[in-house]
């Protein structure tokens, strides 16, 4: 509930001390940030009888002296212009302001010398400057995602621009958590060290007062990772229920859109699939796609049976009864074709890319040894007429970064073959990510076979067997979390900033991907959180993604590093 309930937290907050009819006034990085974990209704049980942009807001000259502004943006400076605007020539009786991160002095002048005609009754700072997907899960949805693998030449402002904004979110993080961390980075990342060196210098130096919190406990670890460590996770194909709908059809803010999706009903069209929300699906988020049809079954088959006793209204008392049920009924009804509709879309989708097929070689990529074999899968696959030209593109990443340096002469062949099989994917790519992410790049032990320990450990696991060959690939992040658990992350691989060192094991643990988070690293959180170690971990990341994000990163970071003329 950590994160969640932070930000519910501040929402409620900011709200029931403002009686009477209120407008909530947002941007568009604050409308996610409420919009996961507070629905409508509950906005209206509060009074917020309108929600408006503030940009759109900005447009409108009616006046509205009954309603109280509630105003919940981030302090840019694009948001204070807005502000200075409409202070101005004011709409409403009262305006409250909640800014999501730390405002400067300046910003603060603006205000206040705006406010001629004395309509503001409060400013205040809440930090609520993430989006929390789940109770362990945050993200900052930044739009230039990119940024993260171009070198500072390429774009200095723009890459400055980037780490300003993960440097706010994790120091909103760490204020509503009220903790100030140990910081560590990945040393073979220059994004990492730069974003944990200002992180630090904000936390230590620049708002020491803010960040000092007296806490007597251990301090907390903040360790910030670069995505480019762990490239395989993102392009695999995803078998367990949140990952698979991000991968299949995507999520955005805890919503899923539909209406590409052939024909769906008018109120299915954008569903929610929301842990805080939803009970089936906080059961079945982890589960795999196997046993979601199994309980979808179940599922279905005790709405029936509601049904059916809704059927037998004899009486006023059972009319009354039923009437008094309606609004959950309706829910129940809801949910059930919510889900049927989500993996009756996703079967149609695997059979249809013949996922399974692809799938299976993917993971064994993904996890196990055997480079012969791997190439004779790879081949048969890209021949395969019926395998879509991305599921091609990533058959051959997986194979590259595995295997980069074991056989450039059937690398060079697989290449070929991607380039006369799926034309629109210039070989280039492919190029482009071992540049980024090849294996001179990398700290962690990707594939288990650097380390003595990781390599017992994958031969004992190859022994044993997995239960279920499409979802045997573990993410980087579960060896980086035992390496904590276990007081194993080596300094010279994850320096710290500063000279503040760690005392004893830490009992919450902030992992920060530059690039990106992925839902099958979350789980890997959430399960790892369930086996009670002593230590909670949080994940965050500057996106969550999916192959088709990861993918249009990577090819825009290609674009603009071959248009600049700067990098060499």
């Amino acid at each position: 509930m950590v994160l969640v309930s932070a930000i519910r937290d501040y929402i409620n907050r900011m709200l029931q001390d403002i009686s009477g009819m209120k407008v909530l006034i947002l941007d568009s990085q604050t409308v996610s940030i409420v919009s996961v974990v507070y629905s409508q209704s509950e906005l209206l049980r509060k009074e917020v009888f309108l929600v408006e942009l503030v940009d759109s807001i900005s447009k409108s000259r009616e006046s509205m002296s009954h309603l109280k502004a509630v105003y919940f943006l981030r302090p840019t400076s694009e948001n204070i212009q807005h502000m200075r605007r409409q202070l101005g020539s004011p709409r409403f009786g009262e305006y409250h302001l909640f800014f999501s991160n730390m405002l400067k002095d300046t910003q603060l002048h603006i205000l206040a010398d705006s406010d001629e005609h004395e309509v503001v009754q409060q400013v205040q700072e809440f930090y609520a400057d993430f989006v929390a997907v789940d109770p362990f899960h945050f993200t900052l949805n930044m739009p230039s995602n990119h940024m993260y693998m171009l070198p500072a030449v390429v774009d200095p402002s723009g890459l400055q621009n980037y780490c300003d904004r993960v440097v706010d979110g994790i120091a909103a993080i760490f204020l509503a958590l009220k903790r100030r961390p140990i910081i560590r980075y990945q040393r073979t990342s220059d994004i990492a060290k730069r974003i944990a060196q200002e992180t630090g210098k904000l936390m230590y130096q620049q708002e020491s007062g803010l960040f000092d919190f007296r806490r007597t406990e251990v301090s907390p670890l903040l360790l910030v990772i670069d995505r480019r460590d762990d490239p395989v996770t993102p392009l695999l194909n995803q078998w367990t229920y949140q990952a698979m709908v991000h991968e299949l059809i995507g999520i955005q803010d805890n919503k899923v859109d539909l209406r590409n999706t052939g024909k769906v009903s008018k109120d299915q069209q954008e569903v929610v699939l929301s842990s805080e929300q939803d009970a089936f699906f906080k059961a079945n988020m982890y589960e795999n796609f196997g046993d979601i049809g199994m309980n979808i079954k179940k599922m279905v088959d005790d709405f029936q049976q509601v049904a059916k006793s809704n059927q037998n209204i004899l009486t006023i008392e059972d009319m009354a009864k039923f009437v008094d049920n309606y609004p959950e009924y309706r829910k129940m009804q809801g949910n059930v074709s919510k889900h049927v509709t989500l993996v009756t879309e996703m079967s149609k989708i695997v059979e249809e890319r013949k996922l399974m097929l692809v799938s299976q070689t993917e993971q064994e990529l993904a996890c196990n040894g055997g480079q012969g074999a791997a190439f004779e899968a790879v081949t048969n696959l890209l021949n395969d007429e019926s395998i879509s030209d991305v599921d091609r593109l990533r058959l051959v990443m997986l194979y590259a970064l595995r295997y980069e340096k074991d056989s450039p002469v059937q690398l060079m062949q697989l290449f070929n073959k991607l380039a006369s099989r799926s034309p629109k994917y210039k070989t280039g790519l492919v190029q482009y990510l071992l540049k980024q992410a090849g294996v001179d790049k990398r700290t962690g032990d990707l594939y288990g076979n650097r380390d003595l320990l990781n390599i017992a450990r994958n031969m004992a696991r190859g022994i044993k067997g997995v239960e279920n060959v499409y979802t045997q690939h573990q993410p980087l992040i579960f060896q980086t979390m035992e390496s904590i658990i276990k007081g194993r992350l080596r300094d010279v691989d994850y320096p710290i900033i500063g000279n503040h060192f760690q005392q004893a094991r830490p009992q919450e643990v902030v992992i920060f991907i530059v690039g990106g988070t992925t839902f099958e690293e979350s789980r890997s959180v959430a399960l790892q959180n369930a086996t009670n170690s002593g230590i909670r971990f949080i994940l965050g990341g500057s996106v969550v993604l999916n192959s088709r994000r990861f993918l249009k990163d990577l090819e825009e970071a290609q674009r603009i590093a071959r248009t600049s003329t700067s990098v060499v």
